[in-house]
């Protein structure tokens, strides 16, 4: 027998095991649809309630997931530097230690799906600052369990809730954070599901001590990454003006879908049977009898002199098609999104034209960037407090990528325009969208190669006897 004490080798043995279990079908499934192998496509011989379920679901197709990860694609903050510009190395190790370079992306993907999104700022459990203090421990944070409320007078963050569901012991904890305390709670009762309780007598204080537990970071530990909201208005997803077009797109597809199966299976007509008739037991209703059922391996008899079978002509798909491109752009453009991402009829298109359709997207990112890089100060200025360093990052800068699809020998002719103007090098390199730890390589480099050379130049010999001009002799 197993012992099912939590957090034994033994419990953790069943638990992973069942997840295991849980996503072993997900994942054959899209092996086989990678091997090319997916389920055949089916014919109309189930019921018609779950077959119409079944080619309902065929219908959709996500561009609101293409028009959030257009999005997400070009936002990719490359690091942060002082006030100065110079590269900050506390921020680099801060930001390498919590791998902000890939988990900045978990934030702004949902924050584009799903209107907000959340970094929290807490002490590392294991690791320590030179001075003693846990180094800053940054994680994203997802908005079904984190929620910032603001001061109506100031507009700054006042007060915030992070809630979440413990899957081990099955009660839900809560925080409330204030900027220099947090308040935690637990439920009263096991939860048994993630849809945490929130009646008034669902949670009790959890605390030692009703004044909470003081931290000294300065202001709130949660810092919301909300996309792009309109003044008194709340945020909204990448795709919120387009849903209605979303819909309009997938119920074209269904009716394209449906004339598209009809024309395979072409309905047909008789004239001239006679059908049977019989009365339903349950309604007291008169029935007729269908002994015709449509399909590619049947065929169709009657006993009737002057039966007659026929069947109607195929329906034209072109204006489906036309209908669902025209949908498809207006999303596009609706959005915000470069046109080229559902190309149609572009072909051998060139970098201008590229940037031409850009110009939109561009400025959207423009905006994206302007709000998150200020709310990456606010997580640097947080991870300083608690590694116990007295720098003020709200005045440091974070570098991003350049949003705009530029090439490389496009980025190569910019840069040597740049030189011959007397730009430094290390401009030069930020504009090459180079992060803050490589522009610091690129300008060691130089350095050091361009003192190896000077001192491989040729020694100049100093004045002598022998090399002096004579009095009265012009020098040379």
């Amino acid at each position: 027998m197993l012992d099912d004490t939590p957090d034994s080798p033994d419990w953790w043995l069943l638990r992973l095991g069942r997840k295991l279990r849980k996503r072993q079908g997900q994942l054959d499934e899209w092996w086989r649809y990678y091997r090319g192998r997916p389920m055949l496509p089916e014919l109309p011989n189930k019921t018609a309630e779950q077959a119409f379920l079944d080619f309902q679901r065929k219908a959709r197709t996500n561009f609101c997931g293409l028009i959030a990860n257009a999005s997400v694609h070009r936002l990719n903050a490359l690091g942060v530097t002082g006030p100065d510009g110079e590269p900050d190395k506390n921020a680099l190790r801060w930001w390498q230690a919590n791998r902000l370079d890939s988990r900045q992306k978990l934030v702004w993907r949902v924050a584009m799906a799903q209107s907000v999104g959340y970094m929290s700022v807490g002490p590392h459990p294991t690791r320590l600052e030179e001075n003693g203090r846990p180094s800053p421990l940054i994680t994203p944070e997802h908005p079904s369990e984190c929620i910032v409320d603001y001061d109506p007078e100031t507009g700054l963050p006042y007060v915030a809730l992070k809630a979440r569901h413990d899957e081990v012991d099955g009660y839900g904890y809560a925080w409330v954070m204030f900027d220099d305390t947090a308040f935690p709670y637990r439920t009263k009762e096991p939860c048994y599901s993630r849809r945490l309780p929130w009646g008034p007598d669902s949670w009790e204080y959890a605390g030692e001590s009703d004044e909470g537990e003081p931290h000294d970071l300065g202001g709130l530990p949660i810092v919301e990454f909300a996309r792009m909201p309109d003044l008194g208005e709340d945020p909204e997803p990448e795709f919120a003006g387009v849903l209605d077009i979303q819909d309009r797109v997938n119920l074209g597809i269904l009716n394209r879908m449906a004339a598209s199966r009809y024309s395979g299976f072409r309905q047909k007509w008789v004239r001239g049977h006679k059908f049977n008739k019989r009365t339903d037991p349950a309604t007291g209703l008169t029935v007729v009898e269908q002994p015709f059922a449509p399909g590619p391996n049947t065929v169709w008899v009657s006993s009737g002199e002057q039966a007659q079978f026929g069947q109607l002509d195929a329906t034209d798909l072109r204006p489906f098609l036309d209908e669902h491109a025209a949908d498809v752009r207006d999303m596009l453009i609706l959005s915000q999104t470069p046109a080229y991402y559902y190309a149609g009829d572009l072909v051998n298109i060139s970098a201008d034209t590229i940037g031409a359709l850009d110009i939109l997207h561009v400025a959207k990112m423009q905006e994206h960037i302007a709000a998150f890089g200020e709310q990456l100060e606010t997580v640097m200025a947080l991870a300083a407090a608690q590694a116990g360093v007295a720098e003020d990052y709200t005045e440091a800068e974070v570098r991003w990528a350049n949003p705009a699809h530029v090439t490389l020998a496009v980025k190569a002719d910019a840069a040597t325009k740049l030189k011959s103007i007397g730009y430094p090098l290390d401009v030069i390199a930020e504009q090459m969208g180079e992060t803050p730890a490589t522009v610091r390589r690129i300008t060691s480099g130089a350095a050091a190669q361009a003192l190896l050379a000077a001192s491989l130049l040729p020694a100049t010999p100093a004045p002598s006897a022998g090399n002096l001009p004579d009095e009265g002799e012009p020098d040379g």
